[in-house]
């Protein structure tokens, strides 16, 4: 039985991530900075730890008590809609110490074990938004782009190790609580002169008949965690599909 650790599971994407490889018999422990365990399977094989992907001495324990995996899925992300001039730098560095210093640290964190193990795989969660950069979301796609290029050079740097690193790039998901959960993060960022230009591009999401689901997602992952053609990027949803092409 193999075993992945997830991170971000209370909502969206990492959330119906562990419930896919649960129910394809994995051994699933999905973290989150809160555990909200009701929303899981309850059994053996899930197990649900607090881990705040920003404090060194949450992610020390987390792997403590996960035991071995056999699957790093870095999927913890904090979203965020706004004009560059208008964000604060202080809200830009949080966004990167979970979206870019985060991953890297728990990417850190369980490198040791899969090289003295001589396998393992390491699945970095992205955005579509790097593949074909959007409006209103520069800092946000600045902490995507920089895990794409973490993860692009860590897949030859470790790949003699027996280790595989790969990339999951999910589309707009309007299902999702991207833009709930940063609201308060996220108020007052769109100044009177970018009104109308943000009231277009909003529109032109909602619009949008091109959209990813979190079942795409968990599908892109599994996938991922399960490739033996060395296939570096997972494109998820119709939307990441058509810009990936």
């Amino acid at each position: 039985m193999k075993t992945v650790l997830i991170t971000g599971c209370s909502s969206g994407y990492g959330l119906e991530t562990a419930r896919h490889f649960h129910a394809r018999g994995w051994r699933v422990v999905a973290s989150m900075r809160t555990p909200r365990p009701d929303r899981l399977p309850s059994d053996e094989r899930m197990s649900v730890l607090p881990l705040d992907v920003t404090r060194p001495e949450s992610i020390a324990a987390a792997l403590r008590a996960s035991g071995p995996i056999d699957a790093l899925v870095n999927n913890a992300g904090i979203g965020l809609f706004g004009a560059f001039e208008a964000t604060p730098m202080q809200t830009v560095r949080e966004i990167f110490e979970t979206n870019t210093f985060g991953v890297m640290a728990m990417t850190q964190a369980v490198i040791p074990q899969f090289r003295e193990r001589g396998a393992g795989t390491i699945i970095n969660v992205t955005s579509s938004a790097t593949l074909a950069p959007m409006p209103l979301v520069a800092a946000y796609t600045a902490s995507k782009t920089a895990i794409e290029g973490l993860t692009g050079s860590l897949a030859h740097e470790l790949e003699t190790l027996g280790v595989t690193v790969k990339l999951v790039e999910p589309g707009y998901a309007p299902t999702t609580r991207f833009a709930v959960n940063g609201e308060e993060r996220m108020r007052g960022l769109i100044p009177e002169a970018y009104a109308d230009f943000a009231n277009r591009v909003f529109a032109g999401f909602a619009g949008s008949d091109a959209f990813t689901r979190e079942t795409d997602v968990a599908q892109a992952v599994w996938e991922a965690a399960n490739d033996t053609t060395g296939t570096l990027r997972f494109p998820a949803g119709a939307d990441a599909r058509a810009l990936a092409r």
